[in-house]
């Protein structure tokens, strides 16, 4: 069978921050960024302190050769190029503390290993139509939410709150921390999404088509629950499966 690889398409020179003072300025100054592009073999004390504050503001840093900077189409990027967000991201606390205060109960979603800025485009439309208050993301291992995953989710990405972490795993903790339960999503569980109380604080953990949720993460999340299916096949799409267990959470919380 033919691969299709996904378009991608060049990020605009007014979305590039260029060269290591540049990026490590932007740092200082909090600017959100949504990665910085690294050669593999730079080395030096600017690039440490780069290394250093990425880590602190949970930007992700790829190490790269140096012909994918070059693809950038830009003079004078000096090995670093960060591309800055277009998504304003959220502290996961912050957002937890203000649900809380203003009455709400969470609704939650995690997207683990989720690579397609198409299904992740339409999940954010989805989650965001369905009442959930956050998306939670790690900041590697998930397609990065630029013009075209804005543009796939109609907005919606804008409009949601978007919280990138550093791990996962600490996240689920810090939900735990706050009463809020944790569900994966998994074809193999014995419990069905109708079967499950989505009324109480709550976050749906969904897993990357290829690989699934991380094994150490599932192990940490309170319940396993699936989608019934008559059908006998191997899965549904991220993005569909995703809108069916919203769905449900959000039918069980109108009534």
């Amino acid at each position: 069978m033919k691969q299709f690889r996904q378009k991608q398409t060049r990020p605009k020179k007014s979305s590039l921050i260029i060269g290591k003072i540049n990026v490590l300025t932007a740092l200082q100054e909090g600017k959100e960024l949504e990665r910085i592009y690294m050669q593999s073999t730079l080395h030096g004390d600017v690039v440490e302190e780069i290394k250093k504050l990425a880590f602190k503001n949970n930007v992700p840093v790829n190490n790269v050769p140096v012909e994918k900077l070059n693809s950038f189409n830009v003079s004078g990027h000096e090995s670093v190029i960060a591309l800055i967000s277009k998504v304003q991201y959220q502290d996961l606390q912050n957002v937890i503390s203000y649900l809380h205060e203003q009455g709400q109960v969470p609704l939650l979603l995690m997207l683990d290993g989720i690579t397609d800025i198409r299904n992740i485009g339409g999940i954010a439309r989805t989650a965001y139509c369905c009442g959930v208050q956050a998306i939670i993301i790690p900041e590697k291992g998930v397609g990065a939410l630029n013009e075209d995953a804005i543009l796939t989710s109609a907005g919606a990405l804008e409009k949601i709150n978007i919280c990138r972490v550093n791990s996962l795993m600490k996240a689920v903790d810090d939900l735990h921390l706050n009463g809020i339960k944790v569900y994966a999503s998994e074809m193999t569980a014995s419990k069905t999404i109708d079967q499950t109380n989505f009324s109480e604080p709550c976050c749906i953990v969904m897993g990357g088509e290829e690989k699934g949720i991380y094994p150490a993460l599932m192990k940490i999340c309170d319940e396993k629950i699936k989608i019934p299916m008559k059908g006998d096949f191997e899965s549904l799409n991220v993005s569909v499966a995703t809108g069916m267990i919203l769905y449900e959470a959000m039918k069980q919380r109108f009534h």
